[in-house]
């Protein structure tokens, strides 16, 4: 019999690309899945993707929606806001609430943010430093990390679900690092280095925090999409081969890249297409850094890197699609589009 489906995030970036790895995956699943939507406008998009998907209208603040719908589901994949402590509740609840004597699966999306709260908390933005999580051997260290660490009040509400009604939650936290590469949903931009382009764009200016020397991990958004397709398949078997729980932490990466480099590239090919005066990348300082947003230091000054390794061993788990740096060209292309600075065919023909 096919798993009842329930998803968050349908509409966005990580959550279109998890429905289109599992519906080329499984086809027949596409009727068996609820997912939540905003309005009718989001809704029509959906449709207009995924047809026999069944439409709920509401957002994460829809606490009474989502614990009815997850209390009817077999599988609940949060593909939305990773830091929304009434969502995560509310979902935890209702698959504890399901009327069934087998466990619901919570499939839940942190971020590797995480893992950012030494630099945050000893201040060397800019800066590279040794230590590098694990999901394997490290898990422990993952499920107990500072109550401040960014994302770590909601991955907390998540394990409480399955402390709480251990044979009726069973949870899995996927923590993807940088995440990049054009989605094939209705979203189809990352956050981090989009934001950067952006930015670079808009100042006429290429930088970096500090140094630049400080590295996070990347991973394709369909390589990270195929990890929640096979923990999706493992839970519809009954949980095995994976771990779920405290067991249930899984990072996602294929490899590590430093901030500098990644900048240095960014303005290289933004001068090279002609949206910056020169490929200059200036060094600016964390208080620089934040009068120009408080997301920079965060973000592109932070220390943040994690191997994964349970996905890998467990579930056959391999990253196989391109690298950041081959994503560059369309990063800065699709940003000076966005932002109207690449004239389209109509306008041309005005000229």
């Amino acid at each position: 019999m096919a798993p009842k489906i329930f998803i968050t995030g349908a509409a966005g970036y990580i959550g279109g690309e998890v429905l289109i790895e599992l519906l080329k995956a499984h086809p027949d699943l596409e009727s068996e899945i609820t997912a939540l939507v905003r309005n009718s406008d989001r809704g029509a998009q959906v449709a207009a993707i995924w047809p026999k998907i069944k439409l709920v209208y509401g957002d994460l603040d829809s606490t009474a929606l989502l614990e009815e719908e997850a209390s009817k589901a077999d599988i609940v994949y949060q593909c939305a806001d990773s830091d929304h402590p009434a969502a995560a509740e509310a979902i935890g609840r209702g698959i504890a609430n399901r009327q069934s004597s087998k466990p619901g699966f919570f499939i839940h999306t942190s971020g590797a943010l995480v893992f950012g709260f030494q630099s945050m908390q000893e201040g060397y933005f800019g800066e590279t430093r040794d230590k590098r999580y694990n999901d394997w051997d490290g898990v422990n260290e993952l499920t107990t990390l500072p109550d401040d660490a960014y994302h770590r009040n909601v991955d907390k509400i998540v394990l409480a679900a399955s402390k709480e009604h251990p044979d009726k939650v069973k949870t899995a936290i996927v923590c993807p690092p940088t995440i990049f590469g054009r989605g094939r949903g209705i979203k189809r931009r990352s956050i981090q280095v989009p934001n950067a382009a952006q930015a670079f764009l808009q100042m006429k200016q290429g930088f970096r925090v500090g140094k630049g020397e400080n590295r996070w991990d990347e991973i394709h958004v369909t390589d990270l999409a195929r990890l929640y397709v096979l923990l999706g398949e493992a839970a519809a078997a009954g949980g095995s081969p994976a771990t779920w729980n405290e067991e249930g932490y899984y990072l996602t990466e294929n490899g590590s890249y430093t901030w500098g480099n990644v900048m240095s590239a960014l303005a290289k090919e933004a001068h090279k297409q002609g949206f910056l005066p020169s490929a200059e990348v200036k060094q600016l300082s964390v208080e620089e850094a934040n009068a120009i947003s408080t997301f920079f230091p965060l973000i592109f000054g932070t220390d943040v890197r994690g191997e994964a390794v349970r996905g890998k061993k467990l579930l056959g788990w391999q990253p196989r699609e391109h690298g950041l740096m081959e994503e560059i060209p369309n990063i800065v292309s699709d940003e000076a589009k966005a932002m109207g600075l690449v004239k389209g065919h109509a306008e041309k023909v005005q000229q």
